[in-house]
């Protein structure tokens, strides 16, 4: 069984469970999660735990599960009308398209406080869970992911440089894709040289994963893609800014680098 199917069982095993007479609060909590996605987050933590140590996996699982939490909610956020207005993601409708705007505010917020009770109710030592909390709620919070949206959202329809065109992605997109591989690092006690190493790819990486998803949303349909596309005409794209050309060749410089 590889990284993905050892999650993706776990995160089943472990879908929110709450006793309520709200008709579909519960349902609306796990709906995103089980709609799938790529889990590139939560497998890169693993892989790292992996290749220190794969007998730490078992324990590594709910810090895998708490930023799969989070990114859950970053996305259901995203597709809110007053941000980007989507339809479908993972395949599936957006959550406010399934439910209703109200049920998707409120489900993101009470995502992004589950995916840090998870994380601190893990198997792991008081410290390590501490310097856990501490990476993703830096990356995932004021000082990263929530500032870059508030870039994303404040500059749309302006034209940004090259370089504050990637400072908003770094903080969107890389720095919790970079928080994945540090939180793997953390848990394998592989030191704070690879730790930093490793967050250090992940901010490139994380570029790369942005970049890509730039051009996915220019080629591809939304049947292809498994959520809306053809969305980016005012955003601040890779592709915008450098064209569909310029914007491959920035992706392959990335991947060589």
């Amino acid at each position: 069984m590889d990284l993905a199917e050892v999650f993706e069982k776990h995160l089943q095993k472990n879908l929110i469970d709450i006793q309520t007479y709200h008709p579909y609060y519960k349902e609306a909590l796990n709906f995103m999660l089980q709609a799938g996605g790529k889990r590139f987050r939560p497998v890169l933590l693993l892989s790292v735990v992996k290749a220190a140590n794969p007998l730490l996996i078992p324990s590594a699982l709910d810090a895998a599960l708490a930023i799969e939490i989070l990114h859950t909610y970053s996305l259901i956020h995203d597709d809110l009308p007053v941000m980007d207005d989507a339809d479908l993601r993972r395949g599936k409708p957006t959550l406010h398209k399934k439910f209703d705007e109200l049920t998707a505010v409120l489900v993101g917020d009470a995502l992004n406080t589950h995916a840090f009770y998870i994380l601190v109710k893990a198997a792991l030592h008081n410290d390590v869970k501490i310097k856990l909390v501490q990476i993703l709620s830096f990356n995932g919070g004021v000082h990263g992911m929530v500032h870059g949206q508030i870039l994303d959202c404040h500059f749309e329809g302006e034209k940004l440089t090259l370089e504050e065109l990637k400072t908003l992605h770094r903080n969107k997109t890389a720095k919790l894709i970079a928080a994945s591989l540090e939180m793997g690092a953390v848990i394998a006690n592989l030191g704070e040289e690879i730790e930093k190493n490793l967050y250090d790819f992940g901010l490139q990486l994380g570029l790369l994963f942005q970049i890509q998803d730039d051009i996915i949303d220019e080629i591809m349909s939304e049947a292809e893609a498994g959520k809306t596309t053809k969305n980016d005409a005012l955003k601040n794209s890779f592709v915008n800014l450098l064209g569909l050309e310029g914007a491959i060749k920035e992706a392959d410089a990335l991947a060589k680098k």
